[in-house]
């Protein structure tokens, strides 16, 4: 087993307490629930622990249209031992987006190369809708831990959501040239597995300067769309709307539209996810983009 294995299958549990050795835990939860009432989406419950929190709910769309809500990590980054859960419920009728005001920041691993962790749940019933966009993510050199990304869906439920990730610091001469973050997606509807990914960035394997994997770019991004009607005209939509680029591609496999980046320009990824979300939530959700007051800030 591998340094890297063993410091997240040995990483203590969250009641440990802080410690500043290799064993060192720090854990942050956040639990969100969104549900119709009177035909607007409440966010309720709302529970926390340690340094994770939301600002109040927006309604920017109308009090009937779409519960905007900003995700706040006030650290700024995860470090060795960081150990991040969060969990956000959508019953049917409720339609909520989730964003963050900053990019994340995935920081370099201690002296012990504790690794850091990361799990995002997301559980939306039938008839219910959910837009998961955050901003960038930003993985330092030596950054060492796991991203995990769960989508359960019931029914009809409909999801839109991206991960845009940027390795290294090139423009300041600081390639990702050590550590390891491994990357995990599960989409399941009814429990069925629809989409399963696991994804290891690992400078010292083959496939991440191989054409065959990662071939050398420092910035990936993944978008996924679910329940759409006319997927075939959503493809093609997008091939008009976004222009040809070899950078990026998209297809559809068992109802799950994936759209992939992979190239040099974090600018350049998060235009296209921006883009790609304005021409697919008319088609999925029936409203014309509505971007966060956040982003513009």
């Amino acid at each position: 087993m591998t340094a890297f294995a063993t410091s997240l299958t040995t990483m203590p549990p969250a009641d440990s307490g802080h410690r500043f050795d290799a064993d060192r835990h720090w854990a942050a939860s956040l639990e969100l629930g969104f549900e119709p009432r009177d035909g607007v989406t409440r966010l309720t419950p709302c529970r926390h622990r340690g340094p994770l929190r939301v600002q109040r709910p927006f309604h920017p769309e109308g009090r009937d249209g779409v519960c905007h809500v900003y995700l706040l990590h006030p650290p700024g980054g995860l470090v060795s031992g960081d150990a991040l859960n969060i969990e956000v419920g959508v019953q049917g009728g409720a339609r909520a987006l989730l964003t963050t005001p900053a990019a994340n920041k995935l920081y370099r691993a201690d002296s012990h190369a504790v690794a850091w962790r990361q799990h995002t749940r997301l559980v939306v019933a039938d008839g219910g809708e959910l837009e998961w966009l955050p901003q960038e993510t930003l993985a330092f050199d030596g950054s060492r831990g796991a991203q995990s990304t769960e989508i359960a869906l019931d029914g009809d439920a409909r999801c839109l959501g991206w991960e845009v990730m940027a390795l290294g610091r090139p423009a300041s001469s600081l390639p990702f040239s050590t550590g390891c973050i491994e990357q995990r997606f599960r989409l399941t509807r009814y429990g069925r597995p629809l989409w399963l990914e696991r994804q290891p960035l690992d400078p010292a394997h083959p496939r991440f300067r191989g054409r065959w994997g990662q071939g050398g770019a420092s910035v990936q991004a993944t978008l996924w769309a679910v329940g759409l009607n006319d997927e075939a005209g959503a493809v093609e939509a997008l091939r008009e709307g976004l222009g040809a680029s070899p950078r990026w591609a998209v297809t559809v496999r068992h109802g799950v539209l994936l759209l992939r980046y992979l190239g040099q320009e974090c600018c350049e990824a998060w235009a296209l996810c921006e883009a790609a979300w304005r021409v697919l939530r008319p088609r999925l959700l029936g409203r014309e983009a509505h971007p966060p007051r956040i982003w513009r800030t």
